[in-house]
């Protein structure tokens, strides 16, 4: 039984060069970077090649590709406080919200070697958006890039296609709407011909693929699982994963309550499987093994599951894991061990065949970005702007602890000898 995440290694190689980052996660979508002789330690003033304020606000992580970096931001104008008063009469939390008069969703392309932004580029426009969470942005889901083209999805505002080497937009999708609650956040994948996306909305909950030629709607299932009967645990920002079960790509897909199967094809439901406990509103990628599935149940009852998956025909809990679950933070696993940290900055390294824990420690901090691993080394980056640098092994080791002005929501990036970072306010070329 092989995952699928070594076949996807090898395809996506095909279409992009073995040092891009060409999605969320990286090629794989597990967090896993190749890149060789990293900074571990950097500042505002030392090992930083450039840095370049950006327009708007967005916590989508950037994609590399060539000599390219492209990542998505949204400017906002605010609503009249009569605006914000009547659209709020309809919401049922108690979150703090960002309400708005309208969105300019853009696309910006930065070049790799000076930091200039070389494109700025409006793929869509929305008037009366919904609310968002103070923590999210319009601009949260991340893009994706695969041969020549460029995929940015912003949940119920529409998603686009554009051909990077002409900036043309070749398609656009606005058909399909939920009410997110909190602001899009799932990132989409590329599965063959199809670019597959979440929507778990408050009123709705839906899978959905794309055809990545034409942007008409391949496919779109519903969630068949009986979930609270409150809206505000019915939604969820997850991020689906490609693995293959008895020789067949399968696309898991974490939802609120249930996680569930598809065929990546069809959308056919394979298999579904409950929490056995509260679980919604996660913004996680599972991640995978040769034999388990990683997954956050995020808030709720939080807790990690591994479901065992080779040679089965429907998955089934291995084990189950309640302390310091994430609830945004997507885990990374490497040489057998397996690490998370949760929001408020306690890390785990569990053995993935037992879901017994080496080690819990605390960082310090928030967090909502998912770590990478390079060189035998994590990357956790904090609310704060603070990067922490440990070593992936079963005994913790701070290695450092690195600060920039700025928020870090969106995940880090490992390519060749550079790291990327975005923060709030600005993307970095961190190098020695």
């Amino acid at each position: 039984m092989k995952c699928l995440y070594f076949t996807l290694l090898f395809a996506t190689t095909q279409i992009s060069r073995a040092q891009d980052w060409p999605e969320w996660r990286g090629i794989g979508a597990q967090g896993i970077s190749t890149a060789k002789g990293l900074p571990e330690t950097w500042s505002e003033t030392s090992n930083v090649r450039w840095k370049k304020e950006l327009p708007g606000r967005g916590h989508s992580t950037p994609i590399v590709v060539g000599d390219h970096l492209w990542l998505t931001t949204a400017i906002e104008k605010a609503a009249s406080a009569d605006q914000a008063k009547t659209k709020l009469a309809s919401n049922t939390g108690d979150q703090p919200l960002t309400v708005l008069d309208s969105v300019s969703l853009r696309v910006l392309c930065v070049d790799k070697v000076s930091g200039t932004i070389l494109h700025d580029i409006e793929v869509l426009n929305v008037k009366d958006p919904q609310w968002a969470h103070t923590l999210n942005s319009y601009a949260s889901p991340s893009p994706i890039f695969a041969a020549g083209r460029l995929y940015a999805h912003f949940g119920s505002f529409g998603t686009i296609c554009m051909d990077t080497t002409n900036q043309a937009i070749l398609w656009k999708n606005e058909e399909l709407h939920i009410m997110h609650e909190n602001g899009p956040g799932s990132t989409p994948i590329l599965h063959g011909k199809h670019l597959i996306v979440h929507f778990d909305g408050s009123d709705q909950q839906f899978i959905a693929a794309f055809d990545i030629d034409t942007g008409k709607v391949a496919w779109k299932t519903a969630r068949s699982g009986i979930m609270d009967p409150r809206p505000q645990q019915r939604k969820a920002y997850g991020t689906p994963l490609i693995v293959t079960m008895n020789e067949q790509p399968v696309v898991v897909s974490p939802a609120a309550d249930w996680v569930y199967g598809y065929d990546s094809e069809t959308g056919k439901e394979l298999w579904k499987l409950a929490y056995e406990g509260l679980g919604f509103s996660m913004s996680v990628c599972p991640v995978a093994d040769t034999e388990r599935i990683y997954i956050s149940t995020s808030f709720g009852k939080s807790q990690v599951i591994a479901l065992n998956y080779a040679g089965v025909k429907s998955p089934e809990i291995a084990w189950r894991n309640n302390k310091n679950a994430p609830k945004m933070c997507s885990p990374v696993l490497t040489n057998n061990l397996l690490f998370y940290i949760d929001d408020g900055g306690i890390v785990s390294c569990i053995d993935p065949k037992t879901g017994e824990a080496h080690y819990r420690e605390r960082l310090g901090g928030k967090f909502s970005a998912s770590p990478i691993i390079a060189e035998g080394k994590i990357y956790f980056a904090s609310r704060e702007g603070v990067v922490t640098v440990i070593a992936a092994e079963k005994t913790f080791k701070i290695l450092s602890q690195n600060t920039l002005d700025g928020a870090l929501m969106a995940s880090p990036v490992a390519v060749d000898h550079t790291l990327y970072l975005r923060t709030d306010k600005a993307l970095y070329r961190i190098e020695k």
